[in-house]
């Protein structure tokens, strides 16, 4: 099960962050996704949430995302997460307007599931 939500600020990040723990996730199943990258490494610092590292991505995905637009290389993201192509695309809108995306998953994706999900370029 995952839950998505659209934050206006930093503030709002937090107040959200606590409604999904209050709901059962641990922030080691919560996501912050910004547009900027630096920005979006930022929130998950500060909010000692999880990012999206080689165990989520995949070698070939990390690999990928090295030539992608930022753009692209979120709505992988999101789709490696469980969010279908449609969902992956509106919740990227969402960011191109300066929100911020936060996506909470009850259960990690396990490599054959994840390499399942990836396209390849």
């Amino acid at each position: 099960m995952r839950k998505v939500l659209v934050a206006n600020n930093v503030l709002d990040v937090q107040e959200k962050i606590s409604q999904l723990a209050a709901d059962g996730y641990s922030k080691e199943q919560i996501y912050v996704f910004a547009h900027d990258k630096d920005f979006s490494k930022e929130l998950t610092d500060d909010t000692l949430t999880q990012s999206m590292d080689i165990e989520e991505k995949g070698v070939m995905d990390t690999v990928a995302n090295i030539f992608k637009s930022r753009g692209n290389e979120l709505r992988s993201h999101f789709e490696n997460l469980g969010l279908t192509s449609a969902e992956a695309e509106q919740y990227e809108e969402e960011l191109d307007r300066g929100k911020i995306v936060i996506v909470a998953t009850l259960n990690k994706l396990s490599e054959s599931e994840y390499l399942s999900n990836t396209s390849t370029i």
